[in-house]
């Protein structure tokens, strides 16, 4: 079978601290499928690097209390158009990983996750799929459940209608978890066409990404929220 992946898949470090950024392109220079290509101490840093570098991912460790100036994250991907960015964060820091989700960022992994899970979610990322981890999911969830009750008139209401009957099942099986593949295994069609009606579906509902399209969907009735707990 022909691998999707053009290797290796090439990485831009931040973090603030060399010696983290250190251990890192340790770890990842170690697999053969990934390289670091450069690194930097901080976003605003890393802006033209990113730019002259295009790096595939762009890994950022999330220091304590937002350390590594968050709010940038969006004109680092304007820096480096096409790279994807993971998040490398605490599991305390969730109401700024929520933000970083929001402002751009595809994945999210853990730093009392094993090393092996951070290039399995670079590998994922890379190939255009959303890493987050369960307990990120779940507090969004938790969040989402203590305002679902409270509904208002919203203008989202005519942007839903616009929605075709494909549309809101692909988004009923995003809510779920499911990838790409795993949509077009259960209605039945080819995983170009979900990306069709994914990137149609944000266009309508004014929505970046599926993180944005799931909290979309939770809010706005398109899907509901799970009753078990996300392990």
């Amino acid at each position: 079978m022909t691998s999707p992946i053009s290797y290796p898949i090439t990485l831009l470090l931040i973090a603030s601290q060399a010696i983290t950024r250190a251990g890192l392109r340790l770890l990842i220079d170690s697999n053969p499928t990934t390289t670091v290509v450069g690194e930097a101490g901080s976003p605003l840093e890393a802006a033209d690097l990113a730019t002259r570098l295009q790096p595939n991912i762009i890994l950022i460790e999330l220091g304590r209390n937002g350390e590594n100036h968050i709010d940038r994250l969006p004109s680092l991907l304007e820096s480096a158009n096409g790279s994807r960015l993971l998040l490398l964060a605490d599991r305390q820091d969730q109401e700024l990983v929520h933000l970083a989700l929001t402002l751009g960022v595809t994945g999210v992994v853990l730093k009392d996750n094993s090393p092996e899970l951070l290039l399995k979610a670079i590998e994922k990322v890379y190939l255009g799929e959303a890493w987050i981890d369960r307990s990120t999911v779940a507090s969004v969830l938790t969040e989402l459940s203590r305002t679902n009750g409270k509904k208002h008139p919203s203008p989202a209401v005519g942007d839903i209608e616009t929605l075709t009957d494909r549309e809101r099942e692909v988004i009923t099986l995003v809510a779920l978890g499911l990838r790409n593949k795993q949509i077009a295994e259960r209605l039945f069609i080819s995983d170009i066409t979900v990306r069709h009606h994914l990137t149609s579906a944000f266009g309508k509902l004014g929505v970046g990404d599926r993180f944005e399209l799931m909290i979309y969907a939770y809010r706005h009735g398109l899907a509901d929220l799970p009753v078990r707990h996300v392990e």
